[in-house]
């Protein structure tokens, strides 16, 4: 039996307006080497200046990992050679990043655990949290390559975590904690296709109950949950059986890997250096940064995180720890529930026709964002199921109809005739129809077939349309048959 360790190296593209050492903007999509200057491209005699915004943003992260924060950091040239790397260097930090170590907690609860109140969480450390400046991208075609520059000197926080997680579950949930933490900070867009959100995954393996750390191997440059963990899942299956078929101090080797999508499988890229390879110094063009006991103060400040919303949708608004996890791992699910909640209505109701019947109905790619129904249009439909103004399955056809052509709620209930049926004599005069046409069936009732009260409330709201109000119905139906 072997247990696998897995320690993970998240790079997360910081929002800033301007690069890391320079002025240029970081803005995505714009035509190829525009968004460069002598600074941000290495030539010589250009000297980086220290983006004050970025170091906000990396203090706000440690903060909300319970992280140190070291208020003298020092500026490092990590030397290697890449062709979107002009410079031939990258400045990082090594020995003294400006975030040291840290935690975070990952939940547990799952869909059957939603009626329990007692979540399990698993603490993950965080090493340290550098800033870094980003390298350039290459684009291969064919025989030719091309260079672009214009990601170069973009500034990352790397996230390095311990090697804490045993499994790609763990794995996953941890990175999703942490995407969820960036967007609630608000530092980055953490946007995973256009790279904003990117991770490299170290893995290795060992024999139950021992204490060693193997060689381990690095798949780069990850940018989907989904993928890591077929990639996670591949690389254990693959050192195991060198390890079965005795051939592992041959075949596993220190080295950085690719996740191939198309195969599900990872395949050799380079050798993976260590350290001492990268010849770390500190920046002779960079002086150590000092970060004052009022910029701590001023940049420490940070808003309502995962967690603590959690909390306080599951004591403000009484709904379940799953519930309130699933909303909280989302920014925009949050902010979607707190704008329905404004409305008065019911958490528990809330909870299910966001959770349950907006997110069901939406399409791949669709968000609560872009879904084209607002927070309060959804809250109102919630409220007139609740003052019996529809039922429940009239307010699934009302949802249906707002997704396809959009309008007020209101408007729509008249126009689609689906407004319950209150009056208690209308209802009656249906009940009485009913039960005049099936004598049979009363006879039986009260011969004591107690079954066939659902009968008669079936062929009511048959009759009806659906339009009878349910509890009306139950209410007065027993009363006649008493």
């Amino acid at each position: 039996m072997f247990e696998v360790v897995i320690g993970l190296e998240v790079h997360v593209q910081l929002n800033t307006n301007t690069k890391l050492f320079c002025g240029c903007a970081t803005s995505f999509g714009e035509a190829p080497n525009t968004n460069i200057c002598p600074t941000c491209i290495g030539l010589p005699g250009a000297l980086p200046v220290l983006n004050k915004e970025a170091v906000h943003k990396a203090i706000m992260f440690g903060k909300a990992v319970n992280a140190k924060i070291n208020q003298t950091s020092v500026f490092n040239r990590k030397n290697y050679f890449y062709p979107d790397l002009p410079s031939g260097y990258q400045i990082s930090q090594f020995e003294i990043p400006v975030v040291g170590e840290g935690e975070l907690y990952i939940d547990f609860l799952t869909e059957s655990d939603k009626h329990k109140e007692d979540g399990s969480t698993k603490r993950v450390g965080i090493t340290r949290a550098h800033l870094e400046n980003d390298a350039g991208k290459n684009t291969h075609h064919g025989n030719a390559s091309w260079v672009d520059l214009n990601r170069a000197g973009t500034p990352l926080l790397e996230i390095v975590s311990e090697p804490d997680m045993r499994n790609a579950d763990e794995a996953v949930r941890y990175l999703k904690k942490l995407h969820s933490i960036v967007r609630y900070l608000g530092i980055s867009d953490a946007n995973m296709q256009e790279g904003s959100f990117r991770c490299d995954v170290n893995v290795s393996i060992r024999p139950k109950g021992d204490t060693k750390l193997y060689t381990r191997c690095e798949i780069k440059n990850m940018n989907s949950f989904r993928f890591i963990a077929r990639a996670i899942e591949f690389e254990v299956n693959r050192q195991i059986d060198a390890w079965e078929d005795g051939v592992y101090d041959k075949v596993i080797v220190q080295e950085t890997r690719l996740f191939d999508v198309n195969t599900g499988e990872t395949r050799s890229m380079r050798g993976k250096e260590d350290s001492a390879d990268y010849r770390y110094f500190p920046d002779p063009d960079l002086r150590p940064l000092i970060i004052s006991d009022e910029m701590l103060a001023e940049y420490s400040k940070i808003p309502e995180l995962p967690d603590e919303k959690k909390n306080r949708f599951v004591s403000e608004f009484g709904i379940k720890e799953y519930d309130a996890v699933v909303l909280t791992s989302s920014l925009e699910m949050a902010l979607f529930f707190e704008e329905m909640m404004k409305e008065g209505i019911s958490g528990k109701n809330a909870v299910t026709w966001l959770t349950v019947e907006l997110q069901g109905r939406l399409k791949e790619g669709a968000t609560v964002e872009n879904c084209g129904i607002s927070a309060k249009t959804l809250a109102t439909i919630v409220k007139r199921i609740e003052d019996s103004t529809i039922s429940g399955k009239a307010a699934k056809d009302v949802l249906d109809y707002c997704l396809a052509n959009g309008g007020e709620i209101d408007e729509i209930i008249e126009k689609l005739g689906l407004k319950q049926v209150s009056d208690d004599g209308a209802i009656i005069a249906i009940i009485d129809e009913v039960l005049n046409a099936n004598q049979d069936k009363v006879a039986e009732y009260k011969s004591g077939k107690d079954k066939m009260f659902g009968f008669f409330v079936g062929q009511i709201m048959k009759l009806s349309k659906g339009s009878a109000n349910p509890n009306k119905v139950n209410d007065l139906l027993k009363e006649k048959l008493s």
